[in-house]
Protein backbone atom coordinates (compact mmCIF):
# COMPACT_ATOMS: atom_id res chain seq x y z
CA UNK A 1 0.00 0.00 0.00
CA UNK A 2 1.16 3.50 -0.62
CA UNK A 3 1.39 6.15 2.12
CA UNK A 4 -2.01 7.70 1.39
CA UNK A 5 -3.74 4.31 1.66
CA UNK A 6 -1.96 3.63 4.92
CA UNK A 7 -3.02 6.96 6.39
CA UNK A 8 -6.65 6.42 5.38
CA UNK A 9 -6.57 2.87 6.77
CA UNK A 10 -5.10 4.06 10.06
CA UNK A 11 -7.75 6.80 10.41
CA UNK A 12 -10.56 4.35 9.72
CA UNK A 13 -9.09 1.79 12.13
CA UNK A 14 -8.70 4.41 14.87
CA UNK A 15 -12.30 5.56 14.35
CA UNK A 16 -13.47 1.97 14.47
CA UNK A 17 -11.72 1.64 17.81
CA UNK A 18 -12.84 4.98 19.30
CA UNK A 19 -16.58 4.68 18.54
CA UNK A 20 -17.09 1.26 20.17
CA UNK A 21 -15.01 2.28 23.18
CA UNK A 22 -17.17 5.36 23.67
CA UNK A 23 -20.31 3.24 23.29
CA UNK A 24 -18.99 0.84 25.92
CA UNK A 25 -18.16 3.66 28.31
CA UNK A 26 -21.65 5.16 27.91
CA UNK A 27 -23.38 1.76 28.13
CA UNK A 28 -21.69 0.94 31.43
CA UNK A 29 -22.14 4.46 32.82
CA UNK A 30 -18.42 5.26 33.08
CA UNK A 31 -18.91 8.48 31.12
CA UNK A 32 -22.15 10.41 31.04
CA UNK A 33 -24.01 10.56 27.76
CA UNK A 34 -24.19 14.37 28.03
CA UNK A 35 -20.41 14.67 28.11
CA UNK A 36 -20.02 12.55 24.97
CA UNK A 37 -22.84 14.47 23.30
CA UNK A 38 -21.14 17.78 24.07
CA UNK A 39 -18.06 16.71 22.11
CA UNK A 40 -19.55 14.56 19.38
CA UNK A 41 -23.21 15.52 18.97
CA UNK A 42 -24.07 11.83 18.76
CA UNK A 43 -27.62 12.37 20.08
CA UNK A 44 -28.68 14.23 16.96
CA UNK A 45 -27.40 11.30 14.92
CA UNK A 46 -29.28 8.87 17.11
CA UNK A 47 -32.48 10.92 16.83
CA UNK A 48 -32.07 11.04 13.08
CA UNK A 49 -31.90 7.24 13.06
CA UNK A 50 -35.27 6.84 14.72
CA UNK A 51 -35.69 9.22 17.64
CA UNK A 52 -33.87 6.86 19.96
CA UNK A 53 -32.77 8.05 23.37
CA UNK A 54 -30.62 6.48 26.04
CA UNK A 55 -33.45 6.55 28.55
CA UNK A 56 -35.41 4.08 26.38
CA UNK A 57 -32.57 1.57 26.42
CA UNK A 58 -33.02 -1.19 29.00
CA UNK A 59 -30.25 -3.01 30.84
CA UNK A 60 -30.42 -5.98 28.47
CA UNK A 61 -30.11 -3.76 25.42
CA UNK A 62 -27.14 -2.00 27.03
CA UNK A 63 -25.42 -5.35 27.44
CA UNK A 64 -26.10 -6.25 23.79
CA UNK A 65 -24.79 -2.85 22.68
CA UNK A 66 -21.70 -3.33 24.85
CA UNK A 67 -21.03 -6.77 23.33
CA UNK A 68 -21.49 -5.44 19.79
CA UNK A 69 -19.23 -2.49 20.61
CA UNK A 70 -16.60 -4.84 22.01
CA UNK A 71 -16.70 -7.01 18.87
CA UNK A 72 -16.39 -3.97 16.61
CA UNK A 73 -13.49 -2.69 18.75
CA UNK A 74 -11.70 -6.05 18.47
CA UNK A 75 -12.16 -6.13 14.69
CA UNK A 76 -10.84 -2.57 14.45
CA UNK A 77 -7.86 -3.48 16.63
CA UNK A 78 -7.13 -6.45 14.39
CA UNK A 79 -7.22 -4.19 11.32
CA UNK A 80 -4.93 -1.71 13.03
CA UNK A 81 -2.44 -4.38 14.07
CA UNK A 82 -2.39 -5.79 10.54
CA UNK A 83 -1.43 -2.35 9.26
CA UNK A 84 1.27 -1.80 11.87
CA UNK A 85 4.15 -4.12 11.23
CA UNK A 86 6.50 -5.44 13.85
CA UNK A 87 9.92 -6.53 12.70
CA UNK A 88 11.06 -6.44 9.13
CA UNK A 89 8.71 -6.14 6.21
CA UNK A 90 8.77 -8.38 3.20
CA UNK A 91 8.84 -6.64 -0.15
CA UNK A 92 5.93 -7.95 -2.20
CA UNK A 93 8.04 -7.70 -5.29
CA UNK A 94 11.62 -6.75 -6.07
CA UNK A 95 13.02 -5.10 -9.19
CA UNK A 96 15.49 -7.42 -10.85
CA UNK A 97 16.12 -5.32 -13.96
CA UNK A 98 15.08 -1.70 -14.32
CA UNK A 99 16.39 -1.16 -17.84
CA UNK A 100 13.75 0.84 -19.79
CA UNK A 101 11.69 -1.55 -21.86
CA UNK A 102 13.06 -4.59 -19.99
CA UNK A 103 11.71 -3.93 -16.50
CA UNK A 104 11.52 -7.19 -14.56
CA UNK A 105 9.95 -7.79 -11.16
CA UNK A 106 9.88 -10.94 -9.07
CA UNK A 107 7.25 -11.50 -6.39
CA UNK A 108 7.96 -12.78 -2.90
CA UNK A 109 5.87 -15.90 -3.57
CA UNK A 110 8.04 -16.68 -6.62
CA UNK A 111 11.20 -16.29 -4.52
CA UNK A 112 9.73 -18.64 -1.91
CA UNK A 113 8.88 -21.21 -4.58
CA UNK A 114 12.41 -21.01 -6.02
CA UNK A 115 13.99 -21.44 -2.58
CA UNK A 116 11.74 -24.40 -1.71
CA UNK A 117 12.57 -26.07 -5.02
CA UNK A 118 16.30 -25.49 -4.48
CA UNK A 119 16.06 -27.08 -1.02
CA UNK A 120 14.21 -30.13 -2.38
CA UNK A 121 16.78 -30.42 -5.19
CA UNK A 122 19.56 -31.28 -2.71
CA UNK A 123 17.45 -33.77 -0.73
CA UNK A 124 15.80 -31.63 1.97
CA UNK A 125 12.29 -32.68 2.87
CA UNK A 126 9.31 -30.46 3.77
CA UNK A 127 11.10 -27.15 3.21
CA UNK A 128 9.39 -24.04 4.54
CA UNK A 129 10.65 -20.62 3.49
CA UNK A 130 10.12 -17.23 5.06
CA UNK A 131 11.40 -13.96 3.66
CA UNK A 132 12.25 -10.56 5.04
CA UNK A 133 13.62 -7.57 3.17
CA UNK A 134 16.65 -5.44 3.86
CA UNK A 135 17.63 -2.63 1.48
CA UNK A 136 15.86 -4.25 -1.50
CA UNK A 137 17.59 -7.58 -0.79
CA UNK A 138 15.94 -10.69 0.58
CA UNK A 139 16.92 -12.41 3.80
CA UNK A 140 15.87 -16.02 3.17
CA UNK A 141 15.13 -18.37 6.08
CA UNK A 142 14.66 -22.02 5.13
CA UNK A 143 13.42 -24.65 7.55
CA UNK A 144 14.09 -28.23 6.42
CA UNK A 145 13.67 -31.80 7.59
CA UNK A 146 16.49 -34.27 7.00
CA UNK A 147 15.90 -37.83 5.74
CA UNK A 148 16.40 -40.38 8.56
CA UNK A 149 19.81 -41.53 7.29
CA UNK A 150 21.01 -38.03 6.38
CA UNK A 151 23.75 -35.85 7.80
CA UNK A 152 22.21 -32.67 9.30
CA UNK A 153 25.21 -30.40 8.85
CA UNK A 154 26.02 -31.54 5.34
CA UNK A 155 22.41 -31.18 4.12
CA UNK A 156 22.02 -27.76 5.74
CA UNK A 157 25.23 -26.55 4.06
CA UNK A 158 24.21 -27.97 0.65
CA UNK A 159 20.76 -26.43 1.02
CA UNK A 160 22.19 -22.99 1.85
CA UNK A 161 24.60 -23.11 -1.09
CA UNK A 162 21.97 -24.37 -3.54
CA UNK A 163 19.35 -21.81 -2.50
CA UNK A 164 21.93 -19.02 -2.86
CA UNK A 165 23.04 -20.41 -6.27
CA UNK A 166 19.51 -20.83 -7.67
CA UNK A 167 18.35 -17.39 -6.52
CA UNK A 168 21.60 -15.85 -7.80
CA UNK A 169 21.18 -17.46 -11.23
CA UNK A 170 17.70 -15.94 -11.45
CA UNK A 171 19.02 -12.49 -10.53
CA UNK A 172 17.21 -12.35 -7.18
CA UNK A 173 19.00 -9.95 -4.82
CA UNK A 174 19.85 -12.00 -1.71
CA UNK A 175 21.42 -10.59 1.43
CA UNK A 176 21.72 -13.89 3.30
CA UNK A 177 20.36 -17.44 3.41
CA UNK A 178 19.76 -19.10 6.78
CA UNK A 179 18.93 -22.80 6.99
CA UNK A 180 17.41 -24.36 10.10
CA UNK A 181 17.12 -28.12 10.47
CA UNK A 182 13.77 -28.75 12.11
CA UNK A 183 14.23 -32.46 12.68
CA UNK A 184 14.14 -35.75 10.89
CA UNK A 185 11.57 -36.39 8.21
CA UNK A 186 9.04 -39.04 9.21
CA UNK A 187 9.18 -42.29 7.32
CA UNK A 188 6.06 -43.26 5.41
CA UNK A 189 4.75 -46.70 6.18
CA UNK A 190 3.93 -48.67 3.11
CA UNK A 191 1.15 -51.25 3.43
Amino acid sequence: MNAFNRIVMLIIALLLIAVPVLLLLVAFGVISAELIDAYTGYRSAVEALGNLSLSDITGTVRIVIAIVGLLVALIALLLLLRELTFGRRVARSTVMDDTPGKETLITASAVKALAEGAAREVGAESPSVSLTSKDHNYLVSVGIRVPPSGNYTELATRTRENVRRVLGEQGVPVEDVEVTVQGTASQRKEG
